[in-house]
């Protein structure tokens, strides 16, 4: 048995020396130190979860808020001239503790509602008054869709935000994102009682074209589409464009598939989450 077999012996101490001579060189070498890494993987220094979260670390810095924010069309939002009555259905339904309030339009955002402050009003019970959404309304943060994730996660930290509206290059709404989103990105999907499970897989936008999240059962998405995809080898249409490209996809990739054009609108590392689906153009 070689040294680099020895699980607690002169294994580690090898490794060590190796990742060593990286981490002092003139010059860190980041795939040099994730292929030192890798290897203490392989050896069992580290564990599986635990190379994951490392290499998140490492390659937050490289990603953007476009490739991991909430679009626009699928923002819980909640209009500024709504209702406690009304919209207290989008709160408890969609289980957010935050929300846009918007004015005129999506792009119109007026502030933040936090869940919780609306606790206090509906304690009152039939002893509340008027209400005034205005008066429950937080700042919004704007950030540019170019801002890298480092640096976010960062500005959350150190202001305490927890939320942050993402704006186009023309002013405007790009979509949100959270501290999860980018939390995410280093620990993986972060699932709670309200994930998938109260979203629908397919949404019409007000243009015609459709949101598919990609875990979509091909027989669901055919049925919608009238289509003939088939089932035999993959179970999700996500798997279907990603098999479809012969690769992971990044946010904005286009592929066709059964006479449809499937653009990656949400994607980190590890998968595929959104595609938006349109006819494809006959010009």
């Amino acid at each position: 048995m070689t040294d680099d077999h020895l699980p607690n012996g002169s294994g580690h101490r090898t490794w060590l020396a190796r990742l060593s001579q990286v981490l002092h060189g003139e010059t860190l070498d980041r795939d040099k130190l994730l292929e030192q890494l890798r290897e203490a993987e392989n050896h069992n220094i580290l564990d599986a979860d635990a190379f994951a979260m490392i290499e998140g670390v490492l390659q937050v810095a490289d990603i953007q808020v476009r490739d991991v924010m909430v679009p626009n069309a699928q923002m819980k939002i909640i209009e500024s001239d709504e209702s406690p009555d009304v919209f207290i259905k989008t709160v408890v339904d969609s289980g957010h503790s935050r929300f846009p309030v918007i004015g005129d339009s999506r792009d119109d955002v007026e502030g933040i509602l936090l869940a919780k402050d609306l606790l206090d009003y509906f304690a009152q019970g039939e002893k509340r008054g008027k209400f005034s959404l205005r008066d429950y309304l937080r700042p919004a943060v704007f950030i540019p869709e170019s801002k890298r994730l480092n640096v976010l996660l960062k500005d959350f930290r150190s202001k305490r935000n927890h939320m942050a509206i993402v704006a186009d290059e023309y002013g405007g709404i790009a979509g949100l994102v959270t501290i999860e989103d980018v939390l995410e990105q280093i620990v993986g999907e972060i699932d709670d009682e309200h994930d998938i499970e109260d979203e629908p897989f397919i949404q019409t936008l007000r243009n015609g074209e459709h949101t598919v999240m990609a875990i979509t059962p091909i027989d669901e998405f055919n049925k919608f589409f009238a289509t003939d995809i088939d089932d035999h080898e993959f179970d999700t249409i996500g798997g279907v464009v990603v098999n479809a490209l012969g690769h992971l996809p990044k946010r904005g990739e286009i592929q066709i598939v059964s006479g449809l054009n499937f653009r990656v609108i949400r994607a980190d590392r590890r998968r595929v989450q959104l595609l938006q689906v349109s006819a494809v153009d006959a010009g």
